[in-house]
């Protein structure tokens, strides 16, 4: 095995290690969590492939080791929702990568921003529409109930992609050029 291939595994296990524990120490928070950013900015940085491995072996773990118990089909629904924020990170992260940050800063962080809302809402919905289904429910009635908890994530999510993929997708850059 190339000395850059166990680089990027190691990387890879270090952003699921890291998505797995921020989620643990904000477990008392409903619906603010580090993971889908982690995720997109591993998929940012290590390209699409990488990216959504990561969101999958995060939920591998952290979905199997739940707290709050373990239902299959939740579980398949959140590792493939999960796994779009990596994928999804790595087409920009293809896309963006030649482009100088430095200049266009406010640019991207609102873009980045918006990205993360959307991509959030997504999740939502897709999980909130497994567990619908999962449960017998009307997904019309969960999608409504669970409308608090989306806009608190969707909104979580937009400030901590906005706030937090400047610097570091920066760090993780340095980090990668060792």
């Amino acid at each position: 095995m190339s000395q850059m291939n166990v680089h990027r595994i190691s990387l890879i296990a270090m952003l699921v290690s890291l998505s797995v524990a921020t989620n643990y120490a904000l477990i008392g928070v409903p619906n603010v969590k580090m993971m889908d950013f982690i995720v997109f900015i591993g998929g940012f940085c290590l390209g699409p492939l990488a990216g959504a491995l990561i969101g999958i072996f995060t939920w591998a773990v952290y979905g199997t080791l739940n707290p709050f118990g373990f239902i299959p089909q939740i579980w398949l629904a959140t590792m493939f929702s999960e796994a779009i924020y990596g994928l999804i990170g790595g087409l920009l992260g293809k896309n963006l990568v030649s482009n100088n940050f430095d200049n266009q800063r406010l640019r991207l962080s609102i873009f980045l921003g918006v990205t993360g809302f959307i991509l959030t809402l997504f999740y939502d919905l897709i999980t909130n529409v497994v567990y619908a289904l999962t449960f017998s429910l009307p997904i019309i009635v969960t999608v409504a109930l669970g409308a608090p908890f989306t806009i608190l994530h969707e909104l979580s999510n937009a400030t901590i992609f906005a706030v937090g993929s400047f610097p570091i997708i920066k760090a993780v850059g340095k980090i990668m050029k060792r």
